[in-house]
């Protein structure tokens, strides 16, 4: 079996439909010009695609309306269909993102204006022509604009919840060696509180994580347990954001971080136990009590004891003391029962001592590694095993310290539970397979590209659903591309470029009739196509979107309609 592309031209085959009033773009600011405010907003996709209704498409107007346009046949649209309008004049304000949409549910939608304010919209179902108003049940001013990267509509103890992300890159002060930005995720999660009225929904929880990169991926789990993110520089939770048990949490490492309580060694006979005292203290102050398997230390005036507990093993206590040395140490000699096995720790459990290796213990251990050391970079090249060349390393051995990484968060105490670093599996793009799991990641894997869906409720959380062959080599050499995408079906995949092109790449399929590989003579079972097809504009392209049958590509003023005929 072998599988070859073969070019061909589209031709006839796409339709644009001139949009009412254009879309609402925003450009980039002279005071957003870094690489992570290009990725999240001079790249934002500006036409949304409904998951559930999959014929209907949505961009928002100069003029602040949600604009609706569905297919009624193969590349023919309805009339632009106004379904919401935003109260406040987007044009009038200056610090403002681009206006974003997010599908929640077959009845929810949240939405942002792009000023800082968020909506909760309840639509009805939007398909089949429906022409339900969009009531707004929800909205709140959130002090610096933010785009929504993801939201999801769950139950929450019997209480209808939705849980929205929102995307900003804010100013750090702090930051004086980089760009001088860093990027947050905030969680928020709007609960129903009264179960009579409709209208009663206010926020429950809100969690910030913050970053210094913007995240290729971010999605939260359908049962809002959790959250997963793809992205080049971790995410932690800010301060703000924490919960008691994370304070506490920090406040016990920060008790570890501090001097110990005590210092202790061991030969295969013995152990020592050192404790620095306060000043003025006299032998008559201190209590020491030895047992086979117990040890106790204890300061008098009041009596307290210092360190006590379950010792590792047994010990010969009879034979076991203790002095109080000139420098104001107390120093405690316990000989072991059992001569020649090494303790991994003092006192069962405790973790306030500190172990010393034991100076002639370190030489031993020393002397038998030398043989796997030497000070020369290779002292015998005729020995069986040279040492590792690093140029010889191929790039999917090298491990990046900042490399990009797979996390998820739990939602609960936001801790991380998973990490996946990705190496050189470079990411690629997002897409909804089922609407009612978390979006898909298409990540590159050698030359090919490989689809994951997010699976949390599995013991591996993500499963390999497809493979898109040779997407990832052929991907790379385009420069300017813009925009990626794959059908939900998987049937083929696409990407479009800055200006005009659209490149369609089409899943192997059976011929029917004989084909030889005329170079090696094996006769090509499968044959995948590449469909090209060149936009009659020449407006930037500012928003794609793919579906089973047809692809969406919006410009400022064209929406441009293809149709992939998957059977010929």
């Amino acid at each position: 079996m072998l599988a070859f592309i073969c070019l061909r031209r589209l031709a006839e085959c796409a339709h644009g439909e001139e949009v009412k009033n254009s879309v609402a773009e925003v450009k980039l600011r002279d005071d957003q010009y870094t690489l992570d405010h290009m990725r999240a907003f001079g790249m934002y996709n500006y036409l949304h695609l409904d998951p559930w209704y999959q014929d209907n498409v949505y961009y928002v107007d100069q003029l602040g309306r949600v604009m609706n346009l569905s297919i009624t046949l193969d590349t023919a649209l309805k009339k632009p269909r106004e379904v919401f309008r935003l109260p406040a004049d987007l044009i009038a304000c200056d610090n403002r993102l681009c206006a974003s949409v997010h599908f929640t549910s077959s009845t929810w939608v949240t939405l942002s204006d792009g000023t800082g304010r968020l909506y909760l919209i309840r639509t009805g179902k939007r398909g089949d022509g429906s022409c339900e108003k969009w009531e707004i049940l929800f909205n709140e001013e959130f002090g610096s604009p933010f785009v929504i990267v993801h939201s999801i509509s769950f139950l929450q103890s019997d209480a209808h919840s939705v849980g929205v992300l929102l995307l900003r890159v804010e100013k750090d002060e702090l930051d004086v060696q980089g760009s001088g930005f860093h990027v947050s995720l905030e969680w928020v999660t709007i609960t129903k509180t009264t179960k009579e009225s409709d209208h009663g929904y206010e926020i429950s929880k809100r969690r910030v994580l913050q970053g210094k990169s913007v995240p290729h991926y971010a999605a939260i789990e359908p049962s809002g347990d959790g959250l997963m993110v793809i992205s080049y520089k971790p995410y932690a939770l800010t301060q703000n954001g924490e919960d008691k048990h994370e304070k506490s949490e920090k406040e016990k490492a920060e008790e570890n971080k501090k001097e110990p309580l005590y210092y202790w060694q061991e030969t295969e006979d013995d152990l020592t136990v050192t404790f620095q005292l306060p000043e003025d203290f006299a032998k008559e102050d201190i209590q020491v009590r030895f047992s086979p398997g117990h040890l106790s230390v204890a300061l008098k005036d009041p009596l307290s004891p210092v360190l006590e507990g379950t010792l590792f093993s047994s010990i010969d206590h009879e034979s076991s003391t203790w002095i109080v040395k000139e420098n104001n140490s107390l120093e405690i000699f316990l000989i072991k029962k059992e001569v020649g096995p090494s303790w991994p720790e003092l006192i069962v459990g405790d973790s306030r001592g500190e172990y010393v290796m034991d100076p002639a213990k370190s030489a031993a251990i020393a002397e038998r590694l030398t043989h796997l050391t030497s000070d020369e970079m290779n002292p015998d090249p005729n020995k069986e095993n040279p040492p590792c060349n690093a140029q010889e390393l191929e790039e999917c051995d090298i491990f990046l310290e900042d490399s990009t990484s797979l996390c998820r968060f739990d939602g609960n105490t936001f801790n991380v539970t998973h990490v996946v670093n990705l190496g050189s599996n470079q990411y690629l793009f997002s897409t909804v397979v089922d609407p009612k799991e978390m979006p898909c990641f298409c990540l590159r894997h050698d030359v090919d590209a490989l689809l994951w869906q997010p699976r949390p409720d599995q013991p591996d959380k993500w499963e390999h659903i497809s493979t898109f062959n040779a997407l990832g080599y052929v991907q790379a050499s385009k420069q300017d591309k813009k925009f990626m995408a794959c059908a939900p079906n998987h049937s083929y995949s696409a990407l479009c470029e800055c200006l005009r092109r659209v490149f369609i790449y089409r899943q192997p399929t059976p011929l029917s009739t004989v084909l030889y590989n005329r170079k090696e003579g094996r006769q090509v079972g499968q044959v995948a196509k590449q469909l090209v097809a060149t936009l009659e504009t020449h407006d930037p392209v500012l928003g794609f979107q793919a579906t089973n049958e047809r692809l969406f590509v919006l410009t400022t003023k064209v929406l441009f309609i293809i149709k992939v005929n998957t059977e010929n």
